[in-house]
């Protein structure tokens, strides 16, 4: 396969960006996104150019290290699919391809296509653990779990952090990223001490670091390479609302943010 990648170039956070087209020759159908990628720095670095940032790591679908937007869609044409798992046979032969950063003003610009994702961890940081004794690990069955809790816990515990739903959202919101870092404790026996208190930590924490709100457009589920489903939303909000309505939660959330 032959393609043509228009990538956005932007040297610095300051610096302006711009989108440069780039004829990559010789694709296999059966590289991955991120290998065709490898061989359009190989010839850039070949050609004394400077190579495209981008951001990666397990290259296994794990991290959420590789999110770009890619002819404007998050991680590309692939249902529940990350960058690094997308297939080139998802193209054509010709085809002209856009790769761009993660755009949203709680994600500036690094370079290239690497943004600053810290803002995430600062929203787990605000509320994301239970109170634990530490020491050897407890028998598995002494705190039992029912069932249907536990398989929610689990689905929403899949989010990898990379960020589609917020740059898929119209209004950059984080509710599904931080609903479901909430309810993967919530639904758990284990997180109940701190259940009301981390919703309100992490929605105000999540407000500040100017992601916008949540208006249901639904973007977010249909983005997420994990299939996460905004029903987990409404467990934030339900939970966000009572811990406002108690005044100790309140407290309690305002001095650990």
């Amino acid at each position: 396969m032959k393609l043509t990648v228009r990538v956005w170039r932007q040297a610095g956070p300051q610096a302006a960006g711009r989108l440069v087209d780039y004829e990559v020759p010789d694709v296999s159908p059966d590289a991955s996104f991120l290998e065709m990628l490898d061989g359009l720095n190989e010839r850039l670095t070949a050609a004394g150019e400077e190579p495209v940032a981008f951001d990666h790591d397990c290259r296994e679908g794990i991290c959420g290290a590789c999110g770009v937007m890619i002819n404007g869609v998050a991680h590309g044409p692939g249902r529940a699919t990350t960058t690094c798992q997308l297939h080139m046979r998802s193209f054509r032969d010709g085809d002209l391809v856009t790769v761009e950063p993660w755009r949203a003003r709680a994600f500036p610009v690094v370079r290239d296509l690497v943004v600053d994702r810290a803002a995430l961890d600062r929203v787990v940081q605000a509320g994301g653990f239970i109170s634990a004794r530490t020491g050897s690990a407890p028998e598995a069955n002494s705190v039992l779990v029912p069932k249907p809790d536990a398989d929610l816990a689990f689905d929403a515990a899949a989010c990898i952090g990379c960020g589609a739903c917020v740059a898929a959202c119209p209004n950059a919101s984080a509710s599904l990223f931080t609903a479901a870092k909430i309810a993967h404790l919530g639904l758990l026996p284990q997180g109940q001490p701190e259940r009301h208190r981390r919703a309100l930590g992490m929605v105000e924490r999540m407000d500040l670091e100017s992601f916008g709100g949540c208006t249901w457009f639904g973007e977010c589920q249909e983005a997420c390479p994990k299939g996460i489903s905004i029903d987990f939303i409404t467990r934030m909000n339900r939970d966000y609302l009572r811990a406002a309505a108690q005044p100790a939660q309140a407290e309690a959330a305002a001095g650990a943010i």
